[in-house]
């Protein structure tokens, strides 16, 4: 989330702002950041109801937000068919792996358990499925003798940082060429 606010900031993603931060969680550390930075929060907690339930309130909150791109980061749930349809081809993530390679948790500790010589990220388009939808840039890392999951994790999460403005910045573009 930062890594996208520095970008818009600096304009390597011109003609964007970061409408609003959700999160599930209070206290998430997230929503304080970006309120250090002006940004307008939101916390939706799940409170027991149905993943559809808690999804239909954050599309209400950004359809009042005004939102064309939603920018996932941290989000560790699958997302109901209700939202991927509601935000169809506008739902972005990024992930630890060079899916399809290691979806899910953990995917540095697959990765190095599975005793890959390359892992790296990729930034995809969302739809129903565990970290499928169409794959928008994958960036390589490779994969060190002496890794733990900390290093390659830290490694990744550099990469990470330059490749999903880069990914932003492109589908807003062609967004604005439509």
């Amino acid at each position: 989330m930062l890594a996208l606010g520095d970008a818009v900031n600096d304009g390597r993603i011109p003609n964007a702002e970061i409408a609003i931060v959700i999160s599930d969680k209070i206290n998430a550390r997230g929503l304080e950041l970006a309120n250090q930075r002006g940004i307008e929060t939101r916390a939706i907690e799940r409170r027991g109801r149905t993943r559809e339930e808690h999804e239909r309130e954050i599309i209400a909150v950004l359809r009042e937000c005004q939102v064309d791109l939603v920018c996932l980061a941290g989000y560790m749930r699958l997302l109901s068919p209700c939202f991927v349809e509601a935000f169809r081809g506008k739902i972005l993530n990024i992930h630890p792996s060079l899916l399809p390679a290691f979806p899910g948790l953990d995917a540095q500790r697959q990765a190095l358990e599975h005793g890959v010589k390359v892992s790296g990220c990729t930034v995809h388009f969302v739809d129903e499925t565990l970290d499928g939808g169409p794959i928008i840039a994958q960036r390589e890392v490779p994969v060190m003798e002496d890794d733990t999951v900390e290093t390659l994790s830290a490694r990744i999460l550099q990469q990470e940082h330059e490749l999903y403005p880069e990914c932003v910045r492109k589908v807003l573009a062609a967004d604005e060429r439509e």
